[in-house]
């Protein structure tokens, strides 16, 4: 293996047009951490797919599948975050569970809890056969290679609803005051049949999602809003209701859907609260806005990891992932990094699918340009400092090897990686393997072996909406 020592690494970005001399430096002595991973939620699409092995492998593990004739790079997924659902069509002492008009039978996710006559897991008030394919899918991401399980819910089972609709309520707070501790016995009930029935340890358990957002009625998918003093009387008996269990798992908290609600929430809470929260967990649903770096800091100042728990939105091509993506890496610091639906309607799905008509169309480009990253930086890598906001970095240690993720977006051009910082010659002649996908079309996580390093820098040709991802190897950094 080629060694080369740099004092402090300088990766000079040399461009003929629009970043010509622009100078990006890595100071290998400020990392954000070391990388848990990379993530999905399985909820609906698992619903409809999870029985499926090949999407488990595709989703989950490093492995080359064929998916409807389609061979595509595994993702490598190394997170899973199972949902919890409110949904059941039983009746009880006369009461059954509204159903939203707009709720497709997909998003409908079955609730182990049936009803109210018993909180014993063990009785006739709940059903563990429930929710099949989910649990499947589960068990297959571990198989695949999963390491990092979280529970979370949307909503509370209905029957602990104010008006039985797991979509949410127009006065806002839709769970029952009396329902309170009956809401994190049921994740904690969850929890603890997981650890004894399917082999699951949920690392992380979440009871809320995207709470302070105005969920309902008649909505789309399962919903509930919290104001920041029920989540603040919730999460104690939450924490109460894991330690009764003999759980490890620990509160991961809110999962707002926006940057700026996730700051008002945190703060709101109170430091009694937040001491009994081990993790904050938010959504990417600001996209460009949002004060990404405010979160951080009193995440930070609190000693708590903070992860990206779910992000998606409608650009098929992945122009607009790689973006917020990089916004995340550079202002929120995150350690893990979660999609939310991996099938799913065209733009919004990794894989363009129907989770009702169980119909698959093909993966989209955005697929392929998160592949530039679940593929390379992999879990125990520290991210590294960087201040372009279209290069991230990462560093592995025990392998010597320093990833580059680039991406181009306004004009042709030929960028020059330069490693001037190199202590020793030996680097030069050494091939930079390199992966490429093309956002407009053209390659898609093409991966190439025609680069060298030559004078201790390597030139290669972007064009107008391309990615590409570069291991060095052979690096070490003081």
């Amino acid at each position: 293996m080629r060694t080369v020592v740099f004092s402090s690494l300088t990766l000079a970005l040399l461009s003929q047009r629009a970043r010509a001399n622009t100078t990006l430096s890595l100071d290998p002595s400020t990392t954000w951490g070391t990388w848990e991973g990379w993530g999905v939620s399985l909820a609906w699409w698992a619903k409809a797919f999870g029985n499926r092995d090949d999407l488990a492998t595709v989703f989950f593990s490093l492995n080359s599948q064929t998916i409807d004739g389609q061979t595509l790079p595994g993702l490598g997924f190394n997170i899973a975050r199972y949902n919890a659902g409110a949904c059941s069509n039983n009746t009880y002492d006369g009461d059954s569970m509204v159903v939203s008009s707009n709720i497709k039978p997909s998003r409908q996710m079955d609730s182990f809890w049936l009803d109210w006559g018993s909180s014993d897991p063990t009785s006739s008030s709940w059903n563990w056969d429930a929710d099949a394919n989910q649990r499947a899918m589960l068990q297959k991401a571990k198989a695949n290679g999963a390491n990092i399980f979280e529970l979370f819910s949307n909503s509370s089972p209905w029957f602990f609803c104010l008006n039985h609709d797991p979509t949410g309520n127009s006065i806002l707070n839709n769970l029952q005051s009396w329902n309170y501790v009956n809401h994190t016995v049921y994740l904690a009930n969850v929890a603890q049949h997981a650890s004894q029935n399917w082999g699951i340890t949920f690392q992380s358990v979440e009871a809320f999602n995207e709470p302070t957002s105005p969920w309902g009625p008649s909505g789309t998918q399962e919903g509930c809003h919290f104001d920041i003093s029920t989540m603040a009387t919730i999460i104690p008996y939450l924490k109460t209701s894991l330690s009764e269990r003999g759980l490890s798992s620990f509160i991961a908290a809110s999962d707002e859907s926006w940057y700026d609600l996730a700051i008002t929430t945190w703060i709101g809470l109170g430091s009694s609260v937040q001491s009994q929260v081990t993790r904050v967990n938010v959504h990417g649903y600001q996209y460009g806005g949002g004060r990404r770096d405010v979160l951080w800091t009193l995440a930070n100042a609190a000693k708590k990891r903070l992860w990206l728990s779910e992000y998606a939105e409608s650009d098929g091509s992945g122009a607009q992932l790689f973006s917020n993506l990089l916004l995340d890496l550079v202002w929120l610091h995150p350690t893990a990094w979660v999609y939310w639906q991996a099938i799913d309607i065209p733009g919004w799905g990794l894989i363009t699918g129907d989770n009702d008509q169980l119909t698959l169309s093909g993966a989209s480009t955005k697929y392929f340009v998160l592949a530039q990253f679940t593929r390379h930086i992999r879990p125990g890598m520290q991210i590294l400092t960087t201040l372009d906001g279209n290069t991230a970095a990462a560093y592995d240690a025990s392998s010597q090897k320093l990833v580059i993720v680039a991406g181009n977006w306004n004009t042709t051009q030929t960028i020059t990686f330069n490693l001037n910082s190199a202590k020793t010659p030996g680097i030069n002649g050494s091939t930079v393997p390199r992966w490429s996908t093309q956002t407009g079309g053209g390659d898609q996580y093409k991966s190439y072996s025609d680069i060298q390093i030559n004078n201790g820098q390597f030139s290669v040709p972007f064009s107008v909406g391309q990615v590409q991802t570069f291991e060095i190897s052979g690096v070490v950094l003081n």
